[in-house]
């Protein structure tokens, strides 16, 4: 299959790339890593008039890490996780749950940016983003806004950033001292988009859970952060019974779709699976 004819630019500068997007607005796409975006190209089931390539903007490719947590540019590859950027619970939390995204060849080209941009709610990344209570920041010719995940995430594929907007960059904050993450996928095979996961992080302290985040992906049209889940562990002792309990609750609150893989009972069971073993690791 080859793509519908478009033209191609790539501008040197943000405000450049600001200015395309603002001039054409709903006949744009823009090319960071090309992994979702090129096949579809390729199906012609995306039909850009107009691609904007904005792998020539360096600023949009830094990875900081600070006090405060992690700054993550948009352009930032998959692959800069496979090592920690620092030696915090939240780097090495990352590092973890990279290694189940695609395959290395795509960790080499896909972006963090473009993952979230792109909202797959099977997407890894999307997860870290809810769960961890991520902020991000969507520029315009207009200037800079700040979204956090629970408004950024709109639904299967779609997204806070309007036509003439572009994702720069995304901040997930520290975590509390003591925390500690984990995160299981169940998939067919190896690199396989996820049919559930979990991630989870706990503060525990003479083994009861003091703070919580839990996350669900691939079990509705968005990566969900558990609420009332959170709130149940917290006060709790941190062991198998709590944690099933948590499993079922998590159950009742997916909505995951049937499809070739399994109907939604069946993902929604694997739900339940997935969640207590993040809460387990995070535990351990």
């Amino acid at each position: 299959m080859k793509p519908a004819r478009f033209d191609y630019h790539r501008p040197a500068r943000l405000a450049e790339a600001l200015e395309l997007l603002s001039g054409h607005g709903g006949n744009c796409k823009v090319l960071a890593g090309g992994q979702s975006l090129v096949p579809a190209m390729n199906f012609r089931l995306a039909r850009p008039e107009i691609l904007i390539d904005i792998n020539d903007l360096k600023e949009l490719g830094r990875l900081e890490d600070g006090a405060q947590g992690l700054r993550i540019g948009a352009l930032v590859r998959h692959a800069a996780f496979h090592q920690p950027a620092d030696d915090s619970e939240l780097s090495r939390l990352l590092s973890r749950v990279v290694r189940h995204i695609a395959h290395y060849p795509i960790r080499q080209r896909g972006t963090f940016g473009g993952s979230l941009a792109h909202a797959d709610p099977a997407s890894e990344w999307c997860l870290v983003a809810a769960t961890l209570s991520a902020e991000m920041t969507i520029a315009s010719t207009a200037g800079e806004r700040k979204v956090p995940a629970d408004q950024f995430f709109r639904g299967l594929f779609t997204t806070a950033v309007a036509e003439n907007e572009l994702l720069t960059a995304i901040e997930i904050p520290a975590l509390p001292p003591g925390a500690r993450g984990g995160f299981y996928e169940f998939s067919r095979r190896a690199g396989d988009f996820a049919l559930a996961m979990a991630l989870a992080v706990l503060v525990v302290d003479g083994g009861v859970i003091r703070w919580a985040r839990l996350g669900l992906g691939a079990a509705a049209d968005r990566p969900l952060r558990l609420l009332p889940v959170e709130r149940m562990l917290e006060g709790r002792l941190a062991d198998a019974a709590t944690f099933r309990e948590a499993a079922a609750a998590a159950r009742d609150l997916a909505s995951p779709s049937g499809d070739i893989h399994g109907g939604a009972d069946y993902r929604k069971d694997l739900v339940a699976t997935v969640v207590e073993r993040a809460l387990t690791e995070a535990a351990s």
